[in-house]
């Protein structure tokens, strides 16, 4: 490209006398750069005339095969060197000893950060490189030059921080004055005349309230989601850009977009800017998106509340953010699938952090155990107790808490339920308002085209059918809408809501009522609940704070795997030998010990005779089972053995000697002492050993198989 250079630069070439061989034996580059693609596309002369500094670099002497023009950056910003990979090549082919001359417009094109430049102007002086722009030809290496190029460099920095200083501040005084003009979300517009209003269609405005609505109620993003999934809702959304701008689509919900929608207060009328500053600690090379961070709503730069319509209040606004912080921070968390009934709300009584339910293998089996300090210290564990034990105390007393309401709420469920019906009977009724609308323009198009234009009239009748199979179908989907829920809640059903609310424990543990129900409900009574087991014991220290103050103070038992856990163990084995050494049998002893109280570990609920002897055990004291004791008192004569004894001798199993005993090849007799049977064996020391030999003969198991006739 041959451009005209001004007069005066042309009779300014080569003045100085800078130029000599050894940089006309290496080549000159031409840097070419201009901030954004906009200026590329508008302002095409300051890009003419970059290209048009091969024609000086020729005049200067250098031949056109020696001239390389680098105009990788067009469209990039000169305030860092990171994405710049044009001006990244020139300083490598500098450093590599092969320029001669950097020719740029002006020092701005070169660059806009003191680091960069400075770090071209001292490889170029090391190098011996040439600098020019349309003043002039510098040498770095001389200290007048390096001054001039380093005041260049200064003023080319501030001027960029200065543009951008001054239309921060005019971004910043548009937003004090709630002016600026920013997306709207969806169920907003802005007007020609920049004020924001609510969407006009009423079935977007419906969606989006119907949002905040089931919030309330689920208190979690996916509970919403699930909520909106089941009931065919969409999310109403207006086209940015493009052919189709500004018209109304729907689009499924998602849990990212239900998400961005609860934490803007743009919803509660409140206008805010600077909610998402850029943190350049956090900022990635290459990625001008990256660096966002979320700031506090004090920390927000502007918040000009009623500034516009609102679909909530901003009080609700805040208990919504509060609500999910809960949800995700390490306070309370979200209601979880888990049969823990109390997940979130135990507070550990001797370290005071928060107790956790663990699942085992077995089914409902879980416990809730303050291990915080074991897994980010590897101290020992602090507590834990069985869940089931803690939650079934819990439940009991939230049913006394809710049975004075429970016609409060009976009447109150059957109300929430007719108006949930009428919403969402409203909402079909939107829809299908929307869906005839669409067949009825569909139907004008058709018949306003001429008969003889057949190609526009086929598309126009299949957008036509289209449509009314459309709203066919959703009208089909409404009539068995109707079918399975009518409007009007029947006699019948709020018979069986005010009978279900009053029998609060079959509402409780009916099937249709989930652990997140359950756990949803307790949260709105209960604010935590202090536990301390006691000494490692089955003792259990409980307090119940319940929202509005009142605690509730209660001890509790839990299970304990040991005998040695209980609390009175030294009390009850005392009292176990003072009833043996009343010549009390150990079922007459079990049976005191469960008169007077006493409780056995691992959720046993009394005491038995076989337990009794264990505890006599413990002590040193042996007393046979009756089976042992009926054994000892039978009469035996001369070479007479019982099953047992001689099978103990023969080093044998009874089953095996049981069935000697049946085939005859052992002399037995079988007496009774009281109601039992016992085998009385005759054998003596002949017959023992023959008995051993016996014992010793291999048996073959497995019939051998015939050999085939020849």
């Amino acid at each position: 490209m041959n451009a005209v250079l001004p007069n005066r630069t042309i009779n300014q070439l080569d003045h100085s006398g800078k130029i000599k061989a050894q940089h006309l034996n290496r080549k000159a580059i031409i840097y070419i750069r201009q901030s954004t693609l906009q200026q590329v596309q508008r302002h095409q002369e300051s890009t003419r005339l970059q290209y048009g500094l091969v024609d000086k670099a020729i005049l200067l002497g250098w031949p056109r095969c020696d001239i390389e023009v680098i105009d990788d950056d067009l469209g990039c910003s000169g305030s860092t060197m990171a994405g710049r990979q044009g001006f990244q090549r020139l300083v490598a082919e500098v450093g590599l000893d092969h320029v001669g001359l950097v020719l740029g417009l002006e020092m701005s094109r070169l660059s806009r950060s003191s680091r960069d430049w400075y770090q071209l102007l001292e490889v170029c002086a090391i190098f011996s490189t040439l600098i020019g722009d349309m003043d002039g030809i510098y040498d770095p290496s001389l200290y007048n030059d390096r001054l001039l190029l380093g005041l260049k460099g200064t003023m080319s920095e501030a001027e960029l921080h200065i543009l951008k200083q001054r239309m921060l501040e005019g971004k910043r005084a548009k937003a004090r004055r709630g002016e600026l003009g920013m997306p709207v979300a969806m169920g907003f517009v802005r007007q020609l005349s920049g004020l924001i209003v609510k969407d006009p269609d009423e079935q977007a405005q419906s969606a989006i309230g119907r949002i905040f609505e089931l919030f309330e109620r689920k208190r979690t993003i996916n509970g919403v989601l699930i909520e909106l999934v089941s009931q065919q809702i969409q999310m109403p959304h207006r086209v940015a850009g493009g052919l189709n701008k500004g018209d109304l689509v729907w689009r499924r919900p998602n849990r990212i977009t239900l998400s961005n929608l609860l934490h803007n207060p743009i919803y509660a009328g409140a206008y805010a800017y600077g909610r998402r500053p850029t943190d350049p600690r956090k900022k990635i090379p290459g990625r001008p998106s990256t660096g966002r961070t979320v700031a506090g709503i004090n920390d927000w730069e502007v918040l000009i509340k009623d500034h516009h319509p609102a679909y909530i209040s901003w009080a609700q606004y805040e208990r919504n953010v509060q609500q999910l912080q809960a949800n995700t921070a390490q306070a309370l968390g979200v209601v979880r699938k888990g049969a823990a009934l109390l997940s979130g709300l135990l507070i550990c009584g001797r370290c005071g952090l928060r107790m956790a339910p663990h699942y085992s293998g077995q089914m409902g089996q879980y416990r809730y155990s303050c291990d915080r300090m074991k897994i980010d210290y590897a101290e020992a564990a602090c507590q834990s107790l069985s869940g089931l034990t803690l939650d079934d105390y819990v439940t009991a007393q939230i049913f006394k808490a809710l049975q004075p309401a429970a016609l409060e709420i009976s009447m109150a469920t059957a109300e929430d339920q007719a108006i949930e019906r009428q919403k969402q009977v409203k909402y079909w009724l939107q829809r299908l308002e929307r869906a005839h609308i669409d067949t009825e323009r569909a139907a004008r198009q058709y018949n306003a085209v001429e008969p003889e234009n057949r190609l526009v009239a086929r598309t126009l009748e299949r957008k036509w059918e289209e449509t009314l199979n459309t709203e066919l179908e959703l009208k089909a989907q409404y009539e068995q809408y109707l079918l399975e829920q009518p409007t009007v809640l029947s006699e019948e059903e709020r018979l069986a809501i005010q009978h279900l609310a009053q029998d609060i424990p079959s509402l409780w543990k009916a099937e249709t009522t989930t652990a997140m129900d359950r756990q949803m409900i307790v949260r709105q009574l209960i604010e935590r609940i202090l536990v301390t087991v006691i000494d490692n014991t089955e003792k259990v220290q409980t307090e119940i704070h319940w929202y509005g103050g009142h605690i509730t103070h209660a001890w509790l038992d839990r299970p304990v795997a040991k005998l040695e856990q209980l609390a009175g163990y030294q009390a009850m084995m005392s009292r176990v030998k003072e009833l043996q050494s009343q010549a009390c049998t150990p079922s007459q002893i079990a049976e005191k010990l469960n008169t007077e109280g006493w409780k056995p570990p691992k959720r046993r609920p009394t005491f038995n005779a076989p337990m009794v002897r264990c505890l006599l055990n413990r002590q040193g004291i042996r007393i046979g089972t009756q089976k042992q004791q009926q054994t000892a008192t039978i009469p035996l004569g001369a070479d007479e053995w019982t099953l047992k004894a001689l099978a103990n001798e023969l080093k044998m199993p009874e089953p095996t000697l049981y069935s000697w005993i049946k085939k005859g090849q052992v002399r037995a007799r079988q007496i009774k002492v009281d109601i039992r049977s016992f085998w009385i064996i005759t054998a003596n020391q002949q017959e023992l050993e023959e008995l051993r030999k016996l014992r010793t003969v291999n048996r073959t198991w497995i019939k051998p198989v015939a050999e085939p006739i020849q």
